[in-house]
C-alpha cells in the first residue's frame, strides 16, 4: 500500500496502535486508567471497528491493557500499565515492514508457522479456521482473492498453537505476506499445487502428524517462494 508521494500509508490497525500509545502517553493514564470504547475510537480514526478489536488484542497480548466484557461504564479495556518500548517496538515494526525483503519475511514465517503447525497438529486446533479457508480458496476468482484466504489459513496455523505473541507477530507480518504471495501465485500461473501443499497441511494437522505438518509447512513456502529467488524490497508498486 503507497501514498502519492511512492510511501507506504499506515494501515488502519498501525494507525489505531500509534493512535492509543498517543493518548496513554499525552494524557498521562495511568494503571487502572480506562481507555475509549471501541465504537469512540473507530468514529474518531474512521475505521472500523474490526481494526479497534485488532489493535486492542495486540495490546492486551502485550500486557498494555486488559479487556473487560460488559456495556456502559464497565466496557471497554483498562490500561494495566504503561506501554514503554514494547507498543513503541510494535508499531515501529508495523511502520517499518516496508523495508523487509521477501527472504526476510519467508525465514520469519519458516520459523514461526512450523512450530505452530507442530503444535497446532498435537492439538487438532484450527481446523476448522483452515476448512474454511481452503473452501474460499477453492471459488476465489483472482490472484489477491485466493491470497486472502491462503493468509487467513496460514493465520488459523500461528493462532491454533495457542501463543498469542506468535499470532499476534503474524498478523503484524501480514501486509508483507499479503504482497509477496500475491507476487507468488501470480508468478506461478496456477494455484493448483498451492492448494495440494494446503490440503497436505491440513491432512496432517488432522492427523496429529506433527513432523508431517512442520515438513509440509517447509515444502509449501519453498514452493511459493524458491531459495534462488532473488530476495526483493518491501517497496510494493
Amino acid at each position: 500500500m503507497t501514498d502519492s508521494d511512492g510511501g507506504r500509508r499506515p494501515r488502519a490497525f498501525e494507525e489505531v496502535l500509534a493512535r492509543i500509545e498517543e493518548r496513554i502517553l499525552a494524557d498521562g493514564l495511568t494503571a487502572g486508567d480506562r481507555l475509549p470504547g471501541e465504537r469512540q475510537l473507530a468514529e474518531q480514526l474512521k475505521v472500523g471497528r474490526s481494526s479497534v478489536r485488532e489493535a486492542l488484542r495486540v495490546l492486551e497480548t502485550l500486557g498494555v491493557v486488559s479487556s473487560q466484557a460488559g456495556r456502559g461504564p464497565d466496557a471497554g479495556a483498562v490500561l494495566t500499565s504503561r506501554p514503554g518500548s514494547a507498543l513503541t517496538d510494535l508499531v515501529r515494526l508495523h511502520l517499518g515492514l516496508a523495508a523487509l525483503s521477501m527472504r526476510e519475511v519467508v525465514d520469519t514465517r519458516l520459523m514461526i508457522e512450523q512450530w505452530s503447525v507442530a503444535r497446532a497438529a498435537r492439538s487438532g486446533a484450527g481446523l476448522e479456521e483452515m476448512d474454511r479457508a481452503l473452501t474460499a480458496m477453492d471459488a476465489a476468482a483472482s490472484p489477491r482473492a485466493f491470497v486472502e484466504h491462503d493468509v487467513a489459513f496460514h493465520l488459523a496455523i500461528t493462532e491454533a498453537s495457542g501463543n498469542r505473541l506468535t499470532a499476534a507477530i503474524m498478523r503484524a507480518l501480514r501486509e508483507a505476506v499479503h504482497r509477496y504471495a500475491v507476487d507468488a501465485v501470480v508468478r506461478l500461473g496456477d494455484t493448483g499445487d498451492l492448494q495440494a501443499d494446503h490440503r497436505r497441511i491440513h491432512a496432517a494437522v488432522r492427523d496429529g502428524d506433527a513432523a508431517g505438518a512442520a515438513a509440509a509447512i517447509a515444502d509449501h513456502l519453498a514452493r511459493a517462494y524458491p531459495p534462488g529467488q532473488p530476495g526483493q524490497s518491501g517497496q510494493s508498486g
